[in-house]
This record gives C-alpha cells, sequence and structure tokens, in this order.
C-alpha cells in the first residue's frame, strides 16, 4: 500500500490541499492540468460567463468523456465474451472430427 503523501492541486484558480497515494500523484496532477486546460478552453468560447459556469461545463464534458470509454469497455466485453464462445464451438469441432 502506497503512502499517502500531502498535494496542492490547484482548480480553477482554487488551491485544494489533498491527501494522495504517491504512486497516484502524477495522474492527478494531470487531470487537473486537463481540467484548468477545458476550463481555459471554455473561457476563450463563451465570454462573459463566471468561474463555476465553466467548471460545470468542464464537469459535464468529463463525466461524457468517461461514459464513451465506459461503453467502449462493455463492448470490449461483449466482444471477448464472443470470441470465447465461437473459441469453444471451434475447439468442440475440431475434438469431435479427432474422434472419428
Amino acid at each position: 500500500m502506497s503512502e499517502l503523501i500531502p498535494a496542492n492541486i490547484v482548480i480553477a484558480d482554487r488551491t485544494y490541499r489533498l491527501k494522495i497515494d504517491a504512486d497516484d500523484e502524477e495522474l492527478v496532477r494531470k487531470t487537473a492540468k486537463l481540467i484548468n486546460d477545458k476550463i481555459l478552453e471554455f473561457k476563450d468560447s463563451l465570454a462573459g460567463k463566471d468561474m463555476q459556469d465553466y467548471v460545470s461545463m468542464v464537469l459535464l464534458w468529463f463525466a461524457t468523456e468517461q461514459n464513451k470509454t465506459g461503453k467502449a469497455m462493455i463492448s470490449l466485453q461483449t466482444t471477448e465474451q464472443k470470441l470465447l464462445a465461437f473459441e469453444k464451438q471451434i475447439d468442440k469441432a475440431i475434438n469431435s472430427i479427432n474422434t472419428i
């Protein structure tokens, strides 16, 4: 189990002091950078909104991306199950030919 380390993460001009696994530090920092980059992207394209609006839009974007990834994983699992079933059928056919 990894040791928890303190990390100061800045999101939308606010600093959050977190305790995270040392192994996760790079991922957390990259995710915070991605979030801040998206906030800037929305700021550039949607003038006149406040920071809460930008954060909300990034949250919606991030959740949508996660759902896309989840759907892809489900599709991969379904494909894997079908391939395993097909492999069993092939093995069964080969075994029945070998017994003749």
